[in-house]
């Protein structure tokens, strides 16, 4: 059996997190859980997650200066970034996709939405056809 991916899902707002997870783990993923930018680094380092699921406005450090930690480190600047967040606005959209956010996703979201991107970005890393 193959090795069950995992994803960080990174938000201050608990059920957030939890409605990823219960969507996602229902889909055979592991989910591990952080709830602000710091939480978030930590587990990136000790957790290794397959893909990285981001709120933008969150206390500590935002999610924009977590995208730019990842994406400057060498170790996991190929680490795939779905931003989830309130921020929808043009020039929000515009600062993730700068700062290297791979897709960005609006709250409120449709779970859906949420796992055949998880989905869709996983299965591209596995075929080799994943390009941030």
């Amino acid at each position: 059996m193959a090795e069950k991916k995992r994803i960080l899902a990174v938000d201050d707002e608990k059920l957030i997190v939890l409605a990823i997870k219960a969507n996602l783990v229902l889909e055979g993923y592991e989910v591990i859980e952080a709830y602000d930018g710091v939480e978030a680094l930590q587990k990136i380092e000790e957790e290794k997650p397959d893909l990285v699921i981001l709120d933008v406005m969150m206390p500590e450090m935002n999610g924009w200066e977590v995208l730019t930690r990842i994406r400057e480190n060498p170790e996991t600047a190929n680490l795939p970034v779905v931003m989830l967040t309130a921020l929808a606005q043009d020039r929000d959209v515009e600062e993730g996709t700068l700062r290297g956010a791979d897709v960005y996703l609006t709250k409120p979201f449709e779970p859906e939405d949420l796992v055949l991107t998880v989905n869709r970005i996983l299965e591209a890393v596995e075929s080799g056809e994943w390009s941030p």
